[in-house]
């Protein structure tokens, strides 16, 4: 058996997002093309073909910006009868579209993210991420830019090791395989060598080679459903995600997602020496702030 971690990020060109997340979406084999015609399902029965034919991928930042939210809650929710013809009359009409219209196409983008990562929780998904607060990559190289290092970022580390302990206490023996949204090619040899060093050198990258294959798939995100629904999960997770730790505002229009996050968090106890002598817990979404 093997379970594929489908890994994105978001806010790391420190433009807009709050905070640094590093993602992953994992789903079993035996259930990812399930989930996927189920996600597709969805998408047609709200939007029609529209994007399919016009080959426009579905992104985070596109669906869940702060205006999808005004423009969806300018009227009482519309009948769920109602919704996917007017939402696809607005995609049609674009320009001339009427106010009903409008806040139906918002209401679909809204409701479309939910319905798909609910598809992926029923189908056995689980979210991990790294999440890095700006400030504490200016004081940490090593959670820098990818370019400058030679080794293996932080963030990378701990979602790895996260992911590691998820499939040890499977105990059937699944292999991971990561896949990530595809960089251009500079960037891809650079963490492939990262990886390798960092699997093969390190003596816990070599404990977590027995369930993790070093070498990762670089796919395209447009193509791939996985990539699209972490690209969701990192999106929340940076505007409506917080612990202790977390200071900066998050979007309240969020939490309904941020709820369904949380409830797809997969906890590992184990000991660690340097922490504790005792079992303490361990989460799959962790901030990295030292």
């Amino acid at each position: 058996m093997t379970v594929f971690l489908f890994v994105d990020e978001s806010g790391h060109d420190h433009n807009e997002s709050p905070y640094e997340v590093l993602a992953g979406i994992s789903i079993k084999d035996r259930n990812l093309w399930n989930m996927i015609q189920e996600v597709k399902k969805i998408q047609n029965h709200l939007f029609g073909d529209f994007y399919a034919i016009n080959t426009i991928e579905l992104k985070a930042k596109k669906l869940l910006k702060a205006k999808t939210f005004r423009l969806a809650n300018q009227m009482p929710p519309i009948s769920i009868d109602e919704l996917p013809t007017l939402a696809q009359q607005c995609l049609i009409n674009r320009e001339k579209s009427t106010r009903l219209q409008l806040t139906a196409l918002s209401q679909a983008k809204i409701i479309y993210v939910m319905q798909a990562i609910q598809a992926c929780f029923d189908a056995g998904g689980r979210v991990f991420a790294s999440i890095i607060d700006y400030d504490a990559v200016a004081a940490q190289p090593e959670l820098g830019d990818m370019s400058s290092l030679s080794f293996l970022r932080k963030d990378y580390s701990y979602l790895f090791e996260r992911f590691y302990y998820f499939l040890e206490d499977t105990g059937a023996n699944e292999m991971g395989i990561i896949v990530f949204d595809e960089l251009d090619k500079i960037k891809s040899h650079l963490l492939l060598d990262q990886m390798a060093a960092y699997f093969i050198n390190t003596r816990k990258g070599q404990e977590r080679s027995s369930l993790i294959i070093p070498e990762p798939f670089f796919v395209h995100s447009d193509l791939t459903m996985g990539i699209q629904i972490v690209d969701f999960a990192a999106y929340i997770l940076s505007w409506g995600f917080r612990i202790k730790g977390m200071s900066k505002p998050a979007r309240l229009e969020l939490q309904p997602l941020v709820s369904v996050l949380c409830d797809m968090r997969a906890l590992s106890r184990r000991i660690i020496p340097s922490v504790s002598r005792e079992l303490i817990d361990i989460w799959s979404i962790v901030l990295i702030d030292h």
